[in-house]
Order: structure tokens, then sequence, then C-alpha cells
């Protein structure tokens, strides 16, 4: 099983403790970031498989973190925590309620489809 990298950003520091064995056994390892600027620092350095943004940030900074990924050309799969009204940021590939198994079954459904989406690419770019 290949490690997947997830950049954490305003996941509550609880939050992050109390998953983190659970997302390790599952092959993620998480890097937190507590502000929009170490996030985006972590992220334009790092190689990140999937941004988690935490019910901690504004929907305000969850949505100007979420831009800047893609300003940088990145398809790089956001996953939202819907905060506690629970409405969908449509401005995320998803929103998802703070439930660990379900975090997880969609953070791993959301990786699997970025990934094949790359191969399919590779396979167009090899042939073209």
């Amino acid at each position: 099983m290949s490690l997947k990298v997830v950049l954490a950003a305003g996941v509550d520091s609880y939050l992050l403790a109390a998953y983190n064995t659970v997302w390790r056994s599952a092959g993620y390892i998480v890097v937190p970031a507590i502000s929009v600027r170490e996030a985006i620092h972590h992220f334009m350095t790092g190689d990140f498989d999937l941004v988690l943004i935490g019910d901690s940030f504004s929907v305000e900074s969850k949505e100007r973190l979420t831009r800047l990924i893609r300003a940088s050309g990145s398809r790089t799969p956001v996953v939202s925590i819907a905060n506690s009204s629970g409405d969908r940021d449509l401005f995320a590939d998803a929103t998802i309620k703070n439930d660990s198994s379900k975090l997880l079954q969609r953070m791993g459904e959301l990786v699997a489809k970025e990934s094949r989406s790359w191969a399919g690419q590779t396979i167009m770019f090899v042939y073209a």
C-alpha cells in the first residue's frame, strides 16, 4: 500500500490527535497547518494527495485557500469539513461532516479518483 500525504489545514489539534492513528493505519501521512499562510507554504513546497480544510477556518478562509491552490494549477482534491450549519462549501471538491468513518471513506474515494484521472492523462500523453 502506498502512503498518501494529506495537508490538514485548520483542523483542530484534538481532531488530528484523535484521528491520526486511524489515518496512519489507512495509509495517510498528515501534515498539519494552523493558518492559511502556513498551509500555502506547505502546499507550495510539498507534494500532497489531498487537502483537508477544517471547520476552525471561516468559510472565507477556506475559500481563499482553495482558490490559491487552484490558482497554482493544482488539481489536488480539496475536502472541507462542514461547519455547524452543515452547509456545502461549493468551492471544495467535497464537504464532509466531522465523522471519522465517512471522512476517511470520502478521502479515499477522492484520492483514488484523482489517481485514475492522472493515469488516464499519462496514457493519453504517451500515445498522443
